[in-house]
């Protein structure tokens, strides 16, 4: 965390990049990364699609397939970094230490085990519980997460729930082992308007009660604005900002993410047609250079195609990474 911020943290990723070999190119996903979870926080990670959110989380919990390589940086968790430890060691962490919700059930729930035997298996992994132990545990999650009658549901197929149901399943499992650090990507997105409130209704209440960090992972911003206390802005992957939700929200340091902010309807606000983003993420092949957003940049001016802006620290925890606020800090812009 930045030095105003007394809150200690419990995971920092340093000059982070995940890229994937493909047949004669290579796509940069994570480009070189930076950022910080403190203890007991919820941080949410935003940005279009192909920002790098996804492939950030995946790099955490070392889940990265081929022909995906995290070549450089570190991950430090709780003063390990988990890059340098075996697979047999990262194993010991995953599931446990750090847990994450994916975003859709139906792909990684087992279609032919029971929901109940697949929330225990961490519990029995982790926690050498007793089949009757690992049982009774998972039955006080699934009521801990809203399964109504956990004793008849707990020998259900994953077929037979819900999609909000399912979500559920994922979150007892992810919460098992009272995790320091739960990664939720997406945990609402093929989910209704109704079922979306209640899961993060839930996962509010059980970061509150677990005591667990939270890196929510989205491309809703009304969702940051209720769930996050801190939120970091990805972008063709590089982090763009980083801040108090509050304050980004409302006072939005990069072109960027106060351009995702015109892109969103107002209430109360009548308007003939919402304002868009022109162009598209650029390829993680062949980025531009100089600062990736600057080709879709109102505010561009010369050096932002020539030289990649560096990371300003503006106090009270905002950082940006723009020509703009770079100039502006040594008084020529």
């Amino acid at each position: 965390m930045n030095d105003e911020d007394p809150r200690e943290s419990i995971l920092t990723i340093e000059n982070l990049r995940t890229y994937f070999h493909t047949r004669g190119s290579v796509v940069k996903a994570v480009d070189g990364i930076d950022l910080e979870v403190g203890a007991g926080e919820i941080l949410g990670l935003v940005g279009e699609s192909g920002s790098g959110k996804s492939v950030t989380a995946l790099s955490i919990m070392r889940l990265i397939g081929s022909p995906g390589v995290i070549e450089d940086g570190r991950i430090v968790f709780k003063g390990t970094d988990l890059l340098e430890l075996s697979e047999n060691q990262m194993r010991e962490v995953r599931g446990d230490k750090i847990s994450m919700i994916f975003q859709d059930p139906a792909t990684y729930l087992n279609p032919i085990m029971k929901v109940g035997r697949q929330i225990a298996e961490p519990l029995t992994l982790h926690r050498g519980l007793s089949r009757s132990e690992a049982k009774k545990r998972v039955l006080e999650l699934m009521d801990v997460v809203g399964i109504p009658d956990p004793k008849q549901r707990i020998d259900d197929y994953p077929h037979q729930l819900s999609g909000g149901m399912r979500q559920r399943i994922l979150i007892a499992t992810a919460l098992a082992c009272q995790p320091d650090i739960l990664i939720a990507d997406e945990p609402t997105t093929a989910l209704d308007v109704t079922i979306q409130a209640q899961i993060l209704d839930l996962l509010r209440e059980l970061q509150s009660s677990f005591g667990s960090s939270v890196i929510l992972i989205t491309h809703d911003l009304g969702v940051i604005a209720e769930m996050c206390e801190r939120v970091v802005v990805m972008y063709a992957g590089k982090v763009m900002e980083v801040g108090d939700t509050e304050a980004l929200l409302t006072d939005p340091k990069h072109p960027y993410t106060a351009a995702l902010l015109e892109s969103l309807p107002r209430l109360g606000e009548e308007r003939d047609r919402l304002q868009v983003i022109p162009g598209s993420v650029p390829s993680a092949v062949t980025p531009p250079p100089g600062c990736r957003f600057h080709p879709r940049c109102a505010m561009a001016e010369e050096v932002c195609g020539l030289d990649l802006p560096g990371v300003l620290q503006l106090g009270d925890g905002r950082q940006v990474a723009c020509h703009r606020w770079s100039k502006q800090a040594i008084g020529i812009w």
